[in-house]
């Protein structure tokens, strides 16, 4: 298999897809910007003069910030590569998804999950009415994000208002969820094919779990209830590759918090053990048969 991987060159995803691939896949590193969209009569994508439909399948291993004219190219590049027959994974329709947390959120709870109480808004006023509405102890996010950059926890009035000021002249959008109490732990759930593994993240010094805030790590054992709850997630999004943050809450609820549709794997392989690398080349070879025969 020929795989391109859109990905920076000195990613540590990279370095283990290519260890993982050793001689049974050629693994080639291809960068967002990178990308260019011919349209001669027909519509051809390549990137650093190779044509992406030259390779057998697509690996998403990044989103990098971009304008907003940079992001929709991006993916309509990608929406024209799978529309042609090219495996994607995750598919760019996914990705659009998971990376926007307001549309995650109406879809998870579309989809019948806990989730915590949200409230997207574009003004102060509505902000300071959302903070009262959830409680007043919110968790204000960007609505485009990852690893706990960014994030947020107020339930100070004065301080909250300082805050919405500050975001609504950078034209953010105000995205504030309750903040739900929890033991200082939550579940990633990684799905791969008809794999899921388990990881528990904890931090007790933060109400953030995320590994790159100081969490540490130790396997899960996963019970019925929890892949199900991660597959039912996955699927509203439509990734196929998906790490699942569930939070245990206080009351007893597994809140489903957000799929990321392209998730890392650096400490999930090391805290279980397992070659994730390999599991994800093996699954999207997999799929490539499937979409072949």
């Amino acid at each position: 298999m020929r795989l391109a991987v859109l990905c920076s060159p000195e990613s540590w995803y990279l370095r283990d897809l290519n260890r993982a691939a050793a001689d049974r896949h050629e693994v080639v590193a291809v960068g967002y910007p990178q990308i260019v969209g011919a349209i001669y009569g027909s519509t051809q994508i390549g990137a650093a003069g190779v044509d992406l439909s030259a390779f057998d399948a697509i690996l998403v291993r990044t989103m990098p910030q971009g304008s907003l004219e940079q992001v929709v190219f991006r993916m309509d590049a990608l929406a024209r590569l799978q529309s042609a027959g090219q495996l994607i994974v995750n598919p760019p329709r996914s990705i659009e998804v998971a990376v926007d947390k307001f549309l995650t959120s109406a879809l998870l709870v579309e989809a019948g999950l806990d989730h915590p109480r949200t409230i997207a808004c574009q003004t102060v006023d509505d902000a300071m009415q959302a903070f009262a509405s959830l409680g007043g102890d919110v968790v204000v996010k960007p609505l485009f994000g990852a690893e706990g950059r960014g994030i947020a926890r107020v339930s100070d009035e004065a301080i909250a208002l300082r805050v919405f000021k500050s975001l609504v002249p950078l034209g953010s959008v105000l995205y504030l969820q309750e903040f739900v109490p929890h033991h200082g732990y939550d579940c990633r759930v990684f799905l791969v094919g008809d794999r899921a593994f388990g990881m528990k993240r904890i931090n007790r010094a933060d109400w953030r779990t995320n590994v790159s805030r100081g969490a540490t790590t130790e396997p899960l054992e996963l019970d019925a209830r929890l892949v199900d709850l991660a597959r039912r997630a996955a699927a509203a999004t439509g990734a196929v590759l998906a790490g699942v943050d569930i939070l245990p809450a206080r009351d007893g609820r597994l809140c489903v918090i957000e799929v990321n549709a392209v998730p890392g794997w650096q400490s999930l392989a090391r805290t279980l053990g397992v070659d994730i690398a390999a599991l994800v080349l093996d699954d999207v070879a997999r799929r490539l048969d499937r979409q072949r025969s």
